[in-house]
């Protein structure tokens, strides 16, 4: 029986990913950082799929706790079979208004939460001949939008490059660009939920597309034929218009007193 990993288990993209992995027959190793919800999750998934789970409390900004998931991920007598990096939040407000260690354990969790599991991933998986790293990424790593655009865009290149460094080893690869999900993401960031509804995504869909873009072997899946064309149109329009263009629809916030 495969068994998959998942960060950011508990709610929204992650919790559908566990939902959906666990409905296959997979163990599962979820991962968060509030340990009574993750009690809760795991008996939940235990007793619709009949699938053993295990919980690991962590938050991946603080490099110890993280490095005991990479150690789990590693771990040759217990194989992970399929890791999901899906650990995330946005937030609210400007980049010179935060204050920096806000943003670095942002930076953390996003992007080097990633870059360390993924590694481990890589390497354990390998010498084995199979596996699947998927890493969830978003429309916003194709616009220049402050730092979860960058962290973003950080993910879905450096997923692609693994990919490629990693063809014939039998491990696939995926970045997942979503654009706006119904999920808790919105809420704990404090922002406002932006754009007309056909614009909102389903996890359940979304996930189960994910799933079959990673059968299929693509390297970047992006959910839906409206962000499948803004992704396009992104990619061929000149990054000077889309800076103007942001900068036309976003108003400098009030700075921060010191």
């Amino acid at each position: 029986m495969p068994t998959s990993l998942i960060t950011g288990a508990t709610s929204g993209i992650g919790h559908e990913f566990a939902v959906q992995l666990a409905s296959r027959g997979h163990d599962l190793v979820i991962v968060a950082r509030d340990e009574a919800r993750l009690a809760s999750v795991a008996q939940q998934l235990r007793a619709d799929h009949r699938v053993e789970v295990e919980v690991l409390r962590a938050d991946l900004s603080n490099r110890d706790q993280l490095q005991t998931v990479a150690d789990r991920v590693a771990d040759h007598a217990r194989p992970v079979d399929l890791i999901v990096n899906n650990a995330g939040y946005g937030l609210k407000g400007r980049f010179v208004d935060n204050d920096v260690a806000v943003e670095e354990a942002l930076f953390d969790v996003l992007a080097r939460a990633v870059l360390v599991l993924s590694h481990a991933a890589a390497r354990a998986m390998s010498p084995r001949g199979q596996g699947t790293i998927v890493n969830v990424s978003s429309v916003a790593g194709f616009l220049a939008m402050g730092t979860y655009s960058a962290a973003k865009s950080y993910v879905t290149v450096f997923s692609e490059g693994l990919s490629a460094e990693l063809a014939g080893t039998g491990v696939q690869v995926t970045a997942l660009c979503p654009g706006y999900v119904t999920t808790e993401f919105q809420q704990r960031a404090g922002l406002s939920t932006p754009g007309p509804g056909f614009l909102w995504l389903d996890t359940q869909r979304l996930v189960a597309d994910c799933l079959a873009d990673v059968e299929r072997g693509r390297v970047v899946s992006v959910p839906s034929l409206q962000y499948k064309a803004a992704v396009g149109l992104l990619r061929v329009v000149p990054r000077s218009l889309l800076r103007r263009q942001l900068r036309s629809v976003r108003r400098p916030g009030p700075r921060r007193s010191r």
